[in-house]
């Protein structure tokens, strides 16, 4: 009997978000640390998770490489490697007081954020910064400049900013948000602060956004959408929320195939696929295995981006390379 026969007789079908997993930021994160494995030799430390993802960490752990949650865990002289979230600039002064050698490996697009704080705060703006309170990206912007951010968590927090000079205010946000949500924040703040400026560039970032706007799509298809990451995952558990709010029946989140329930599936006619942005692709190809061994045979892919955008590894770490390549 062929897929097509297959499918015909149980009606049943996936359809296959795409954009989903990998983003540039996440693949030279990861890519970082590969890297720096064989060019030092293990251990490498890496303060906290590289990127969030279970999986992802477990494999690079199984490599040599060693996950703490703060500097004072690495060995004074020791390689650390920061995660794609962003540090804060006394983790850096941490890092050289213990003479660690430090690799920056946080996105470009999460630089950018502490970039636009840096000149914010350096034209003695006050600084919304909408995000999650106790995320890493939010910690370590925030770190750029303390007494100019206030964090605004979600619409409900609007209402409690205050600032000394409504004329001179400005939001920036998370890169890992629910966009629907940002705007929301951004509109119930506007009606409070109207002279409220823009960052100059979107900050939720391109994968972000992509990831949601293809769920939007599929979702009003699907009894049931299944998101492949991490509960740490900020960009996953978006996706569960922008699945349930675009229509999906239900929604969930799971690491790994395994995790996937049947009853779930029990009426379902239509599932929708999708991962985060931390989530490497044969994560995916275990749930669509799992989902086909259940009936869910033909599989749909829904492309509504292409993304092309790479970036190179940190400098400090190419530099090196450069320098073992001219050894031989």
């Amino acid at each position: 009997m062929t897929q097509a026969e297959a499918t015909s007789r149980t009606g049943k079908r996936v359809l296959l978000a795409k954009p989903r997993g990998y983003c540039a930021g996440v693949d030279r994160a990861v890519q970082t640390v590969q890297e720096a494995l064989k060019l030092y030799g293990a251990p490498i430390y890496v303060r906290k998770q590289i990127v969030h993802n279970k999986h992802v960490v477990q494999t690079l752990e199984a490599q040599g490489a060693i996950f703490v949650e703060e500097n004072e865990e690495v060995p004074e002289g020791a390689t650390v490697i920061f995660s794609a979230h962003g540090v804060a600039p006394e983790v850096y002064e941490q890092a050289r007081a213990r003479s660690l050698k430090a690799i920056d490996a946080t996105c470009p697009l999460v630089t950018k954020v502490h970039q636009e704080a840096k000149r914010f705060a350096a034209e003695d703006y006050d600084i919304l910064l909408i995000g999650h309170e106790g995320h890493e990206e939010v910690i370590g912007t925030s770190g750029e400049a303390p007494r100019h951010i206030q964090l605004v968590d979600g619409p409900e927090d609007a209402d409690k900013v205050t600032v000394r000079d409504p004329n001179k205010v400005v939001w920036l946000s998370q890169t890992t948000l629910s966009v629907d949500e940002t705007l929301e924040t951004v509109a119930r703040l506007k009606k409070r602060l109207p002279m409220l400026q823009s960052p100059p560039s979107d900050d939720i970032c391109y994968a972000t956004s992509n990831r949601q706007h293809v769920v939007k799509q599929i979702a009003p298809e699907c009894d049931v959408m299944i998101v492949v990451g991490s509960r740490n995952s900020s960009n996953s558990v978006r996706l569960v929320e922008v699945a349930l709010d675009a229509g999906s029946r239900a929604g969930h989140l799971v690491d790994f195939a395994h995790e996937i329930d049947d009853a779930w599936l029990e009426d379902a006619r239509t599932v929708g696929v999708t991962s985060g942005a931390s989530v490497p692709e044969d994560l995916v190809a275990e749930v669509l295995a799992h989902l086909a061994a259940r009936g869910f045979t033909d599989v749909d892919e829904v492309t509504t981006a292409n993304e092309r955008l790479t970036f190179s590894l940190p400098q400090e770490l190419k530099r090196d390379m450069r320098a073992a390549a001219a050894r031989g």
